[in-house]
């Protein structure tokens, strides 16, 4: 079965443009210009136990913002998004990411590199590919089940995203080993990392976030300055 990608953007003719792009390449589109007809949409396919693959999901919308439908799509799901961003600054990607999103792209963006990120997503959320060998990563009290994508502290579920998962998995895969931000772009994002970009910076930084709030003050993910990240493999829970 294709997969089912939702473009929810109110530049109909770039949506029009990005639709028959994807559609030649075999993606299964459907497409959205408002953001309380989208968040509302996604709410009744979420209930139908029918949810898309990914969203690709414009920052800038009229009725509701993108941000605003991303908040609200994280209170019951967790489907890939990859926010559209048309601003030059990056506060809105870094908003974005810290909000729950796996990825970025600029506006204007070009159709053929969109659909490089959406592969790298849907690689590493594809239900249907390949099965690796099932292994679970246990230490400080955090579990984490590669198979089922499971994670959890002391027996409490710790809610991530795909890529905050994935983020993690290749730091607790990988204890008291430095992991290169290189490195961690492909594990996680699978893609490779490009100057300036801060997605790994605020996918660790939501990970810590979610671990301080059930072990509070422990710092079990260092960071070394310039070169990437490690989970210690000893501390004091």
């Amino acid at each position: 079965m294709s997969q089912h990608i939702l473009i929810v953007d109110d530049d109909i003719e770039l949506c029009e443009l990005l639709s028959q792009y994807l559609s030649n390449e075999g993606i299964r589109i459907t497409l959205l210009h408002d953001g309380i007809e989208a968040i509302e949409h996604l709410r009744q396919q979420h209930s139908k136990n029918d949810e898309y693959d990914a969203i690709v999901l414009d920052f800038m919308l009229p009725g509701i913002q993108g941000l605003d439908i991303l908040h609200k799509l994280r209170g019951f799901s967790t489907t890939p998004v990859l926010m559209l961003t048309a601003r030059g600054d990056d506060i809105d990607r870094i908003v974005g990411l810290e909000a729950g999103a796996d990825d970025y792209l600029p506006k204007p963006c070009n159709p053929r590199e969109l659909l490089a990120r959406l592969r790298a997503v849907l690689r590493r959320t594809d239900k249907q590919q390949e099965k690796t060998p099932v292994t679970q990563y246990n230490i400080h009290n955090i579990m984490l089940d590669s198979g089922s994508r499971v994670s959890t502290i002391n027996g409490e579920i710790l809610d991530l995203t795909s890529a905050e998962f994935n983020t993690l998995l290749a730091l607790i895969s990988r204890p008291g080993q430095l992991v290169s931000k290189e490195d961690l772009t492909q594990l996680a994002l699978n893609r490779k990392h490009t100057r300036y970009d801060r997605s790994v910076d605020v996918h660790i930084s939501n990970v810590r976030k979610k671990i301080a709030s059930h072990l509070g003050a422990v710092d079990i993910i260092k960071t070394v300055r310039g070169s990437g990240y490690i989970l210690v493999d000893q501390v004091d829970v």
